[in-house]
C-alpha cells in the first residue's frame, strides 16, 4: 500500500526543498500544507506540483478543523512538521508569531495526529528542529542528542518547546514521534533575511555587509538537500521517540563564510560592516551527527564549496534578473 504523507509548511525553502526530494526518492503520495506567509511561494513548488501524486492545500497548521479534514480525508501514514517562524531577529522583535506556529502549531498538530493513529497504526510523526535548542557549545566540543536543551532566544525556545511537547506525547501516548534537529541550512530559495542571502544581496549591489559583534560566532552549515535527505530517511528507518541530529560537518565562522562569499563574487573585504551584536548572540553552535549516520545510513554528499557555488549561481541569476531587487 502506497504512504501518503503530510508536509507542513511544505511552501518554504526547506520543505520545497524536501517535497521534491520525496517524489523523486520514494513513491510516496504527497499533501503539502502551507499558509504562504512572506517565507513561503508556490513558486518554489511549481515542479513539485507537476507531480499527480502531489497537492496543496494553503492552510495554518493552527486550524484545528482543517487538520481533521485533511487527516481524516487522506488517512496520512506519515507527517513532517517544518512548519515554523525561524528567523532569530524577528523573534527578538516580536516573539507572538513564534509561540503561535512553532508551539501552538506543533501541539495542533500532535493532538490530530493522537486521534487519528489508531486508524493507521503503523503511520510516524516526524518534528524538525533546530540545533539552536542547545544553546551555545563550548569550544572543541558538540551536543550530541542526550544534551541538555538551553535556548537562548525566543526562537530557539519555543523550538525546544515544541519538542519536549513531541517528546511528552511520545512518553505519554505511546505516539510514533521523532526529532530531527538540523545546523544551519543553506541553498537555492532561502528567504533573503538569512545571512547567506543577505549577504550575497548586500554584495551584488555593493552595498555594506552587516555582521554581527566581531563575525567570530562560529555555525555550522549543511546543504539543504541533504537535510532533507536525513528527513526522510528518519521517516523511513528512524526509532520512535528518538533525536538525530542532523549536521553538515562544515563548522566555520561568520566572517569567513561572508568573506568566502565575497571571493567568489568579486567583491572587496571593504563591504564588510561590523555591527552592534544582537542580543543573547549565541556564540557557537555544533552538533554531532553519528548516531544519524550510523542508525539511519546517511551522511552530508554535497560539500560546502559546491553548495556555496550552486547558491551563489541560483541567488545571482534571480537578482541580476530582477530590476527590483
Amino acid at each position: 500500500m502506497t504512504s501518503t504523507i503530510l508536509v507542513t509548511g511544505g511552501a518554504g525553502f526547506i520543505g520545497s526543498h524536501l517535497c521534491e526530494r520525496i517524489l523523486a526518492r520514494t513513491s510516496w503520495r504527497l499533501v503539502v500544507l502551507d499558509k504562504l506567509t512572506y517565507a513561503g511561494s508556490l513558486d518554489f513548488l511549481k515542479e513539485a506540483l507537476q507531480s499527480p501524486r502531489c497537492r496543496f492545500v494553503k492552510g495554518d497548521i493552527c486550524d484545528r478543523g482543517l487538520l481533521d479534514r485533511l487527516f481524516r480525508e487522506h488517512a496520512f501514514d506519515r507527517v513532517a512538521n517544518l512548519a515554523a517562524e525561524s528567523h532569530v531577529d524577528r523573534s527578538i522583535a516580536d516573539p507572538e508569531d513564534f509561540i503561535q506556529s512553532n508551539i501552538v502549531g506543533t501541539y495542533r498538530l500532535l493532538e490530530t495526529f493522537r486521534r487519528h493513529h489508531a486508524a493507521q497504526p503503523q503511520s510516524r510523526c516526524l518534528q524538525v528542529s533546530t540545533d539552536e535548542v542547545y544553546g551555545s557549545i563550548p569550544d572543541e566540543e558538540a551536543a550530541d542528542e542526550n544534551a541538555p536543551l538551553l535556548p537562548n532566544s525566543p526562537y530557539s525556545a519555543s523550538k525546544a518547546s515544541a519538542d519536549l511537547l513531541v517528546r511528552a506525547y511520545w512518553k505519554t501516548y505511546g505516539l510514533p514521534l521523532i526529532i530531527t534537529r538540523t545546523s544551519n541550512n543553506f541553498g537555492p530559495r532561502q528567504n533573503q533575511e538569512k545571512m547567506i542571502p543577505t549577504v550575497i544581496r548586500c554584495a551584488l549591489a555593493d552595498r555594506p555587509i552587516p555582521v554581527y559583534g566581531d563575525g567570530l560566532n562560529v555555525r555550522d552549515w549543511i546543504y539543504v538537500t541533504d537535510h532533507c535527505d536525513g528527513i526522510i530517511a528518519a521517516l523511513e528507518r528512524g526509532r520512535s521517540g528518538e533525536v538525530y541530529n542532523l549536521g553538515g560537518a562544515k563548522a566555520i565562522t561568520n566572517l569567513e563564510l561572508v568573506r568566502a562569499i565575497l571571493d567568489r563574487l568579486g567583491k572587496p573585504p571593504e563591504l564588510i560592516s561590523f555591527v552592534k551584536d544582537r542580543p543573547g548572540h549565541d556564540r557557537r553552535y555544533a552538533i554531532a551527527s553519528q548516531k544519524a549516520w550510523n542508525e539511519l545510513s546517511v551522511r552530508p554528499e554535497v560539500g560546502f564549496e559546491e553548495g556555496l557555488d550552486r547558491t551563489l549561481q541560483w541567488y545571482r541569476a534571480g537578482w541580476l534578473s530582477d530590476p527590483k531587487k
